[in-house]
């Protein structure tokens, strides 16, 4: 299929349930740089909706909460591979060790510390959320 037979997308979000909206915010904003771009209410189910936006790249992350929002999370890489569905989301940083420790210092919890990735040429770590929802930290 060429260029011009394909269909036209780009990726714009992804969505993310969360037990704690107001926390799950700030800790975005504060540990990845995002922005508020929107704050949302669907009254109907009771959904409130904080949509965070990369101020450089665009990318957003939709945080999503619901009253009694809970859920088993993956606790590492191997779990999450095991779990169909999406197991994590990745971010590409500048200086991954230092990305890691910033995350970390905010309250995310190690759980693989720098190293080198099985793609060459790719270094990598995993870190969970306050939340528990696994983070992927690469550095191309």
């Amino acid at each position: 299929m060429s260029m011009a037979d394909r269909p036209s997308s780009r990726f714009d979000h992804a969505g993310l349930a969360v037990a704690d909206l107001a926390a799950a915010t700030a800790w975005y904003v504060e540990a990845l740089g995002l922005e508020r771009e929107l704050t949302l209410r669907i009254e109907e189910i009771e959904l409130d909706i904080e949509m965070l936006r990369h101020p450089v790249y665009g990318y957003r992350i939709e945080l999503l909460h619901r009253p009694d929002t809970a859920g088993a999370k993956p606790a590492d890489p191997a779990q999450a591979a095991l779990v169909a569905g999406y197991g994590h989301l990745a971010f590409d940083v500048g200086d991954l060790e230092a990305a890691y420790d910033r995350v970390v210092s905010l309250g995310a919890r190690p759980v693989m510390d720098p190293r080198p990735a099985p793609e060459p040429g790719v270094r990598m770590a995993f870190v969970a959320d306050p939340e528990g929802n696994l983070l992927e930290l690469l550095e191309r």
